[in-house]
């Protein structure tokens, strides 16, 4: 007997998932792409230096990490500080991001964006304060939809970018055409295009409605989050959840399905949410981590969960694992789940 659809998680609980931008894709092909936008008064330029984006003075709070790393949920808003073509000079890389389908207090809807990474020397130049380069983990659910989606752009693609600056076939150099979106090989002239590798994330849970929750070797011991893992080539993502789970857990799961997707550019993937239960006929006592990506792995009832915020750490709210897990629990994490 199939089972209902999962309802998808709302798109404000996707912080990296909003977006209030047209990628403007045919222009990208024009070779005098960037000389028109030039002449135009309403051009921006997003400025990015180590992976970071030039904010506001206003914003530093909310550019600032909370104690646990994260961003602070009463820090306020913030703002990207898009700046006019004649401020920032140069640039190592430079990406037509599109145009904005939203005005803003400085810009009207319909302004190109223009991304420029930055070298150590040009951004100390333009902005030698480094409260004011805020990290997308930390400022992503203070941001607007139309920054939100601009800084998570930006950094794909700067990551993409550092990442080929060689073929992959020959080892030649490349040199960036199509406005930023295309990189070719000087040797054979083959052409490479962004990429991005998905990774399924998922809820899973026992017939008591439990959570299972993991900590990861590479995290303090107190940070638990859901398990996680990348799709492998010819691999759907119901097949990758069950194998990552077995893999990572010793366990099988069964009713694998979708509740949405959020680009996580650290350094280039896109995280699908899914759910997932724990088959019948294994005990939900029979966890096996596999010792090394994964050292511990709980289940946890909304009210052990919330018995114990003050012993883990839970994922930040950029995430989508925040998100998945706070749908399963019916509320902000913050507050006492529902009677």
């Amino acid at each position: 007997m199939s089972s209902a659809p999962t309802p998808a998680l709302p798109l404000a609980a996707l912080p990296l998932s909003r977006h209030a931008t047209d990628r403007d894709h045919a222009a990208r092909s024009r070779p005098t792409l960037f000389d028109e936008l030039w002449q135009e008064p309403t051009t921006r330029v997003l400025a990015l230096w180590k992976g970071r984006a030039l904010v506001t003075a206003q914003s530093v709070g909310a550019a600032t990490p909370a104690a646990d790393g994260w961003s602070s949920p009463d820090a306020g808003p913030a703002e990207l500080d898009l700046l006019p073509v004649e401020r920032v000079t140069s640039a190592l890389v430079r990406v037509y991001l599109g145009r904005t389908t939203v005005a803003s207090e400085t810009e009207p809807a319909g302004s190109a964006v223009v991304l420029h990474v930055l070298t150590d020397a040009a951004a100390q130049e333009l902005e030698p304060d480094e409260a004011r380069w805020a990290n997308l983990r930390t400022v992503a659910t203070a941001l607007s939809d139309r920054d939100a989606g601009l800084f998570t752009e930006a950094l794909a693609m700067a990551n993409w970018h550092a990442s080929h600056t060689h073929c992959p076939r020959c080892g030649s150099p490349t040199v960036v055409e199509q406005a930023g979106w295309v990189r070719r090989c000087l040797e054979d002239g083959s052409e490479i295009f962004p990429r991005t590798d998905p990774a399924v994330i998922v809820t899973v849970l026992d017939d008591d409605d439990r959570l299972l929750l993991g900590s990861n070797a590479m995290w303090e011991n107190s940070r638990y989050s859901l398990l996680a893992g990348f799709v492998e080539p010819g691999e759907s993502f119901e097949s990758a959840v069950e194998r990552e789970m077995f893999e990572e857990a010793g366990i099988r799961v069964v009713d694998a399905r979708y509740k949405g997707s959020q680009p996580w550019p650290f350094p280039a993937s896109v995280m699908i949410g899914m759910t997932a239960r724990l088959a019948h006929d294994q005990a939900a006592s029979e966890l096996d981590p596999d010792g090394e990506e994964i050292l511990d792995v709980r289940w946890f009832s909304r009210d052990e969960l919330w018995a114990a915020r003050e012993q883990i750490i839970l994922p930040g709210r950029s995430s989508i694992a925040r998100a998945l897990i706070e749908d399963w629990y019916g509320g902000p994490l913050d507050e006492p789940p529902a009677p």
